[in-house]
C-alpha cells in the first residue's frame, strides 16, 4: 500500500488579521493547508521539520522582525521558498528580498489568481528540494554501508584508475580489486560507471584529501546546498583559461577514464 501524498502547506505571516483570513480562504480553496501567524517570532517558534511541500507568504513589515530578517534566518531552507507581500514597496527592500531568493514580491492589494500562481510555483520548488534531499540521504545511507576498503576503491574508480593500477596502489591483487569493485557497484546500486561517478560527485567523494591522504569527505547535512557551490567533480581541477580569467574550472580527463568507461561493466 503506497503512502498517501502529503497535502502542501502554505504558511502566512502577517500582522493584519483580515489579510491572514482572506489568504487562508484563498489557499484552502486551492486544496492546500494554511497556517497563519501574526508575528515572525510566532512562526519561527514553530517546529521547522517539513515532510510536505511548503512555502511562506511573508509580510515585509511585522511588529517584531521585518520580513527580510525572517528570510535571512531561514535562508538555508531550500524546501521553504518565500513570497513577499507588502502594503508598500521600495526598491532597496524589493532588491534585497529578490537577491535573498524570494519567489515573488507583491504589493497589496493583489489579485488572488496571481498569488495562487506564485504559491503553486513555490510549492513545486519545495517539492523538488524535498525529493533532492531524500535522494541525497539515500546516497549517504548507501555510502555508509561501504567498508573502508570499498570506499578507497570507489574513490579510485571514479578518479579513472584501472583495476591493475588500483591493485598496485593498494597492494592487493587485481582479482581482489574486481571483487571490491563489484561490491561497491552493488551496495551503491549503480548500474554503470557513469552512474557511480555521478553519485561520487554529489557525495564529494575523491581519492585525495589534505596532505595526499585518501578521504571520503561528504558535504554537511542540510538541503539548501547538497554540495558546495564551488565544488568540482573528482576529475576536475581549477586552472586559468588562458585569457586572464584565472580560477575558472574546466573538466580534465583523468588517466584511463575513456578506457575505463568502455569497460565499466566488466565482470566483478
Amino acid at each position: 500500500m503506497s503512502n498517501p501524498i502529503p497535502i502542501p502547506i502554505v504558511f502566512v505571516v502577517d500582522d493584519d488579521e483580515s489579510v491572514r483570513r482572506s489568504l487562508r480562504l484563498l489557499i484552502e480553496s486551492a486544496g492546500w493547508r494554511a497556517e497563519t501567524f501574526g508575528s515572525a517570532r510566532e512562526f519561527l517558534s514553530r517546529p521547522q521539520a517539513f515532510t510536505a511541500p511548503s512555502c511562506l507568504v511573508l509580510d515585509v513589515v511585522l511588529p517584531d522582525l521585518n520580513g527580510c530578517e525572517v528570510q535571512s534566518q531561514i535562508a538555508d531552507r531550500a524546501e521553504l521558498p518565500v513570497i513577499f507581500i507588502s502594503g508598500y514597496s521600495d526598491v532597496p527592500t524589493t532588491v534585497r528580498a529578490m537577491k535573498g531568493g524570494a519567489v515573488e514580491f507583491f504589493t497589496k492589494p493583489f489579485a488572488g489568481d496571481v498569488v495562487l500562481g506564485a504559491i503553486r510555483n513555490a510549492l513545486n520548488r519545495s517539492g523538488e528540494a524535498l525529493a533532492d534531499v531524500e535522494e541525497m540521504q539515500a546516497l549517504r545511507d548507501r555510502h555508509s554501508l561501504l567498508s573502508p576498503r570499498e570506499r578507497e576503491i570507489m574513490a579510485l574508480v571514479v578518479s579513472g584508475r584501472l583495476n591493475k593500477q588500483m591493485g598496485v596502489e593498494l597492494g592487493i591483487s587485481e582479482i581482489t580489486v574486481k571483487a571490491h569493485r563489484g561490491q561497491v557497484m552493488r551496495k551503491m546500486k549503480a548500474d554503470s560507471l557513469c552512474g557511480l561517478v555521478r553519485m561520487a560527485f554529489r557525495l564529494c567523494v575523491g581519492p585525495d584529501g589534505e596532505n595526499g591522504k585518501r578521504t571520503t569527505a561528504t558535504t554537511p547535512a542540510g538541503f539548501r546546498s547538497i554540495g558546495p557551490a564551488h565544488a568540482t567533480a573528482p576529475w576536475e581541477s581549477a586552472r586559468g583559461t588562458g585569457d586572464g580569467r584565472a580560477g575558472k574550472t574546466r573538466p580534465v580527463r583523468p588517466r584511463g577514464i575513456a578506457r575505463d568507461l568502455r569497460t565499466a561493466d566488466q565482470p566483478a
